[in-house]
């Protein structure tokens, strides 16, 4: 598939100050990671400390907060790492579900997908489109 790369802004959840960003998109990451300082300077707040698998496979405690993310004009609100002062930025496959996003490996993008809603009981309430 490749590595690629892709513009974001991101900020505390109050979304007050936007800090542009760019980062690798990581399906294998489950989380947003971004470093440490760049999440405290805008004032994003961590709520937990959990456990994480690493790439070497070690596992390791790291601080998850929320922050407000701006991808292609729209925001929503994701789970972030708090990683390393020198963290390469990763976007992670649940920021990109949050969106709506699938990656395309041929031509290293992100696309449009439909978001699930397998539900029985929506066929009776909600008309087809």
């Amino acid at each position: 598939m490749g590595v690629f790369r892709v513009p974001l802004q991101v900020a505390a959840p109050s979304g007050d100050r936007f800090v542009d960003v760019e980062a690798v998109v990581d399906t294998g990451a489950s989380y947003t990671l971004l470093p440490s300082r760049l999440l405290v300077d805008l004032g994003v707040r961590g709520i937990e400390r959990v456990r994480t698998r690493v790439a070497d496979n070690r596992v390791v405690e790291m601080e998850i907060g929320e922050a407000r993310l701006r991808l292609d004009g729209r925001e929503r609100t994701v789970v972030v790492l708090f990683g390393p002062e020198d963290a390469t930025p990763l976007l992670g496959a649940t920021s990109l579900e949050v969106f709506g996003l699938a990656v395309d490996p041929m031509a290293q993008r992100l696309v449009s997908v439909e978001v699930l809603l397998l539900w029985h009981g929506y066929r009776r309430r909600y008309p087809p489109m």
